[in-house]
């Protein structure tokens, strides 16, 4: 069973299929490009697709070249949504409560994996 197929299956089959970002089960991504409201395009590093539960889906995204005043071990975390035309919608967030949650979540899953 492919990842898109486990993802699938975890979040109930093409009823739910359509509310998944493709960013979540798109693993040969490297790099994103995500464009600004000003309409310039920003190059990102893709560090890890988040799954915080309850439909809420975030990308922890490092810029390819870091804004001012970043650290090389900074990155952003993104709400990821599903726009009606399917195209995945990238939303920078600025809640620190959901921010913290989702480095804690990347946190347990690097240590599970190590």
């Amino acid at each position: 069973m492919g990842l898109f197929d486990w993802v699938k299956n975890l979040f109930g089959g093409k009823k739910n299929e359509a509310k998944i970002p493709q960013f979540m089960y798109d693993d040969g991504e490297d790099t994103i490009t995500l464009t600004a409201a000003d309409g310039d395009e920003v190059e990102f590093n893709s560090i890890a697709g988040i799954d915080l539960g309850g439909g809420r889906y975030y990308a922890i995204l490092q810029p390819v070249e870091l804004l001012d005043g970043m650290d090389d071990d900074e990155a952003l975390v993104f709400r990821v949504t599903v726009a009606r035309d399917g195209s995945d919608n990238f939303e920078i967030e600025t809640n620190d409560r959901i921010v913290d949650a989702v480095f804690a979540k990347y946190n347990e899953l690097l240590d599970a994996e190590g």
